[in-house]
């Protein structure tokens, strides 16, 4: 885990600003934290699921061990954390650590997408599996694949985002059944892996490139 100091920061599209789905910026302020400083092994979560009698999530034919965890559904990742006190991230504190403490910086690392192959796994620079969590390098914050590698499940449903003092708003649609995923993957385009983008999925979801990382959010 590694410990991100809390402060304010502007959440959301601020480099463009022309994101549907990651506009209007809003403020957020967040309290100190913690968060996992890799994305989840397939070695500690097969140790959670040996432990409380669950199926092994399958790997592909590939060796398990330090690569990040995939076909893991919400609630399963949800378990995973709670079982050693954490939790799954909120969007607020996923991107907040993703830019380092909320610095304007579009990938989780570098401003220059030229120089994202050398912290992040997308479409183009990967095969279709996951990797070894910290193959790549870190943001500044000391954390590893934040873009890249496998999306990440965050614990809240999916919300438009709230004008400047507002409440955030259910999708009029009514699907307050949907989830979000942070930080893209191996199989997705470069501006998938944006700090701000936000993808949204079934909590049932068993994929070969959603994973998930914890937080601690200090609290006790």
């Amino acid at each position: 885990m590694v410990f991100i100091e809390g402060g304010t920061f502007m959440m959301g599209d601020v480099i463009d600003n022309d994101d549907p789905d990651a506009t209007p910026t809003h403020r957020v302020k967040l309290p100190d934290f913690k968060i996992g400083k890799y994305e989840v092994t397939y070695k500690q979560y097969d140790a959670f699921a040996g432990r409380t009698e669950r199926p092994l999530p399958p790997s592909d034919s590939l060796k398990r061990g330090n690569r990040a965890v995939t076909y893991v559904n919400w609630k399963d990742a949800e378990a995973f954390c709670n079982y050693h006190g954490w939790r799954l991230p909120t969007e607020q504190e996923w991107e907040y650590a993703a830019r380092a403490g909320g610095k304007k910086i579009k990938y989780a690392g570098t401003n220059n997408v030229d120089s994202l192959s050398k912290y992040a796994r997308y479409d183009n620079n990967s095969a279709p599996y996951s990797y070894r969590v910290g193959s790549k390098k870190p943001n500044s914050a000391g954390l590893y694949d934040m873009s890249g590698n496998v999306f990440e499940w965050i614990g809240g449903y999916y919300q438009f985002y709230p004008d400047e003092g507002e409440k955030p708003k259910w999708d009029s649609l009514g699907v307050q059944s949907i989830k979000v995923m942070r930080g893209g993957s191996f199989r997705e385009p470069k501006y998938i892996s944006a700090t701000y983008k936000r993808v949204g999925t079934l909590p049932e979801a068993e994929e070969y490139d959603i994973g998930f990382r914890c937080v601690d959010p200090l609290e006790n």
